[in-house]
């Protein structure tokens, strides 16, 4: 039998996979061979490389709308065009490409103009994508996932479906701002009249995917279930969660597609103007976290994998979902039976980053030795660093620092805090990493999630600084590991392109673990930091609960629920 998986799941010699992951602040590529080999990798960074769109991290924050925060459709279509024309100038032969698929960042939403399905069936290789879709969105700045100014519209489609807690059981979260649903439903409130105009309402990821089968595609299920739409058992769009959106609304949404699944064949336009093939096949884009799981291999349930990036996650894989108020569940990507759960936290790297430009001479060798010159808990310094409103505790822009009282690494047991107004420079460092991770870990497990995990799996740019590695392994108790490759989520794209390529040959799904076989070069992850000592993981979870304590008082008196 062994053979015949191995003959099932063989992959076309001397093919190419393309992945993307289009996220916040860039767009990145990696092409895999047939051996799973890393052999390409591009990236345009939306700020230095396209400057004319005048973007701070990717985005567009809108004083005068609280909370409102959006970026360009137009540079996401431009930075395709760049990064296929680096590809090219790099001697990429696409014509071996066999597969394209991708992530895109999760929640985004796109809204074509009545028409525009005419624009993608039409496109003209001897020009650039980008001019020819200048008159083609009805709303020209996409709403993304850090934007949080639809609370009112959260709190109306709960209400309508039952409350909060049933919206989660149905479509897997609770309202959030960034969801695509509580967006749409602002649109249709604030103007009528682009709603009306609007033929089709893609994500990120379906955006991108229309765009090289030039029509319309399908949201796939994984990503599908980030917009408070879906019913994640039955996986279809749920009627009672559609009628408290927007009228008409599921016509604009179109058909919902598993994550495996082909879109469509390239459209002639990459054929003519890069050379595809034309037989080459564009497998559905998901959701840039789901695209994580695929490429991280995520496979124990025991196992959780954090995600260091703009925004961190937390996730891990489940038989059986329970939505709860807090954290999602999504379909997995890369398992028709499975579910991913996954906790969200808005303020990641770029709070890092503005505490290292604050406190650590703007360097990550400085902020790496602030960590490294205080203890472990801090002295009892517990901080709460939020630049932007938080999803997860939902808390707004704020800093808020506790100095708790008589405290001691024995004795975690009855302390009081004290607010102050900052720390000493190493310790505010400590506090914001410190602070960070001991509220993924309570909220992971106030989720379900295994305590302690069987090893934590760790990706994104801030994977690369062996203290916070150190920092994960000790509030968690538990081995942390890396992989080679910190663009988990381009690397999932182009796993999955990959994996759907062949379930497209063999005519069902094949589970994506055949492709792994004898294939590790550019999936292994390597132990970066061993668990430790178990008792200071005691005292962190002493340490966590009295966090989740502070936490609780600033959501009663601050929170947005």
């Amino acid at each position: 039998m062994g053979a015949v998986v191995m003959a099932d799941s063989s992959l076309p010699p001397d093919s190419l996979f393309l992945g993307f992951d289009s996220s916040t602040q860039s767009l990145k590529a990696t092409v895999l061979d047939s051996n799973l080999n890393v052999v390409k990798s591009e990236l345009v960074n939306f700020d230095s490389d396209l400057p004319h769109y005048k973007t701070k991290d990717g985005v567009y924050r809108d004083a005068t709308d609280n909370g409102k925060i959006v970026s360009p459709t137009l540079m996401w279509i431009e930075a395709l065009d760049l990064v296929l024309q680096r590809l090219s100038e790099s001697e990429l032969d696409f014509e071996k490409v066999a597969a394209v698929s991708g992530s895109g960042q999760q929640h985004g939403s796109v809204y074509w103009k009545k028409g525009s399905d005419a624009v993608l069936s039409s496109l003209d290789p001897t020009k650039r994508l980008v001019d020819q879709f200048g008159d083609a969105f009805s709303v020209k700045e996409s709403p993304i996932w850090m934007d949080s100014s639809t609370t009112v519209q959260c709190r109306e489609i709960e209400k309508a479906v039952g409350g909060a807690l049933m919206l989660a059981q149905i479509t897997g979260s609770r309202g959030y701002e960034r969801f695509t649903g509580p967006q749409i439903r602002k649109l249709y409130q604030t103007q009528p009249h682009v709603y009306d105009n609007t033929e089709r309402i893609s994500l990120v990821s379906s955006f991108m995917a229309s765009l090289f089968i030039g029509s319309y595609a399908c949201i796939d299920h994984t990503d599908g279930a980030g917009m408070n739409l879906m019913d994640i058992k039955q996986k279809i769009w749920s009627k009672v969660a559609l009628e408290a959106t927007a009228p008409g609304l599921e016509e604009k949404l179109g058909k919902l597609a598993p994550a495996h699944a082909v879109a469509g064949q390239i459209a002639a336009y990459y054929a003519d103007r890069y050379n595809f093939r034309k037989s080459c096949v564009v497998v559905q884009w998901s959701g840039d976290n789901p695209n994580s799981l695929a490429g991280l291999t995520l496979s124990i349930p025991g196992d959780l994998a954090i995600s260091l990036g703009t925004s961190d996650t937390v996730f891990g894989i489940a038989s059986e979902p329970q939505p709860r108020l807090e954290g999602h569940v999504f379909p997995n990507p890369v398992d028709t039976k499975g579910y991913m759960v996954m906790l969200c936290y808005k303020n990641g790297s770029l709070a890092r980053e503005d505490v290292r430009n604050c406190h650590a001479e703007k360097s990550w060798d400085a902020f790496e030795k602030c960590l490294e010159q205080t203890s472990p808990l801090n002295g009892g310094k517990v901080g709460f660093y939020y630049k932007d409103h938080e999803i997860l505790p939902p808390l707004p822009i704020g800093f808020h620092r506790y100095i708790l009282q008589n405290f001691t690494e024995d004795s975690l047991e009855g302390l009081t805090e004290q607010e102050v107004e900052a720390f000493d420079t190493a310790s505010e460092v400590r506090a914001l990493v410190e602070g960070q991770f001991l509220s993924m870990r309570g909220h992971a497990e106030r989720f379900g999630m295994p305590s302690p995990p069987k090893r934590i799996i760790a990706t994104g740019g801030a994977s690369a600084n062996k203290s916070i590695l150190k920092a994960i392994a000790s509030i968690f108790g538990c081995d942390v590991y890396t992989v080679q490759r910190p663009d988990s989520a381009s690397l999932g794209g182009a796993l999955r392109a990959a994996h759907g390529w062949l379930c497209n040959k063999k005519g069902s799904f094949v589970p994506i673990a055949c492709l792994y076989e004898g294939k590790s070069t550019a999936l292994s992850s390597k132990l970066a930091v061993s668990a430790g000592d178990q008792e200071l993981a005691h005292k962190y979870s002493l340490l966590m609960k009295k966090r989740m304590e502070l936490e609780n008082l600033l959501v009663q008196k601050l929170g947005r629920y």
